[in-house]
């Protein structure tokens, strides 16, 4: 997620640093920038002169330090709110009283993030969707603190980069997960339930109801472990049954089956294709 924000954000012709924890990671960070922008290149989206300007305007970095002159930090760690607020509390120890500093988690409090550090006012929710450079919306997300020229200036920054922003308050789940992990719970509780094989209920909200994809294999998409974070922010919240991790996501979790960056989750994989049914 955070190397497509940072790819969307150099091809508005801004420039960003993308930090990561050490040098093996902020490489391949790099690498999946420049795959990334060589297939919009190849696919004549990027102009061949273009692709040098925007590699050109990202610098990479593992020391946080080097961010300090931000004047918008955008937080894109695992979806786990003790090492959130722990970044969080770094960042805002570093940057200018100034900048904003935005989360982009799918799920999470705003305002559990933003406790506890100075200046509440210029934290928000950041929610983009993936693949970033693709999917057009980001949520913004204001908390209670969240003061309105913080939320005028995310709104105009995420549409300066091309994308549509719609304005959430500050619940967990925000507008799209709260409507969507139901219906992915849903369609995971009847392949559980041996009720349909994973094609044939993926095939049928495809071709019965439009979808470009079906449930299960969104789900290999997201991520599964990533959901069952978000499962779990929900449920925490909410209390709602529709919300809760069904038994089998934890146990394909903990068996490494987190989809198709693990080759496998509902699905197994090979170079990011489909193949056969787990």
């Amino acid at each position: 997620m955070g190397s497509g924000i940072a790819e969307s954000v150099a091809r508005a012709g801004l420039p960003v640093v993308v930090r990561d924890v050490d040098e093996t990671a902020v490489e391949a960070a790099r690498a999946r920038i420049e795959k990334s922008l060589g297939r919009a290149r190849d696919a004549g989206k990027v102009e061949a002169g273009e692709y040098d300007e925007v590699l050109a305007r990202i610098a990479y970095t593992d020391r946080l330090e080097d961010i300090a002159e931000a004047d918008l930090v955008i937080e894109a760690v695992p979806e786990n709110v003790e090492l959130k607020t722990a970044i969080l509390a770094r960042v805002a120890g570093i940057v200018s009283e100034d900048a904003l500093i935005a989360s982009n988690t799918s799920s999470i409090p705003i305002a559990q993030l933003a406790a506890g550090l100075p200046g509440p006012d210029r934290v928000l929710g950041l929610h983009f969707f993936s693949p970033v450079p693709v999917m057009r919306l980001v949520e913004v997300v204001v908390a209670l603190d969240t003061s309105e020229a913080t939320r005028a200036a995310a709104q105009e920054f995420a549409e300066r980069i091309g994308k549509r922003a719609i304005v959430t308050k500050d619940r967990s789940g925000f507008i799209v997960n709260m409507l969507l992990v139901p219906y992915l719970m849903a369609a995971m509780r009847m392949f559980e339930e041996g009720f349909a094989s994973a094609e044939d209920i993926d095939e049928g909200m495809k071709l019965g109801c439009g979808h470009p994809m079906g449930p299960l294999t969104l789900c290999d998409m997201i991520g599964l472990d990533v959901l069952y974070s978000v499962c779990d922010s929900l449920y925490d919240e909410f209390k709602q049954p529709e919300y809760a991790p069904p038994p089998l996501l934890k146990r394909m979790v903990a068996s490494g089956r987190h989809g198709v960056k693990a080759n496998r989750g509902f699905y197994e994989y090979a170079h990011d294709r489909k193949q056969v049914t787990a």
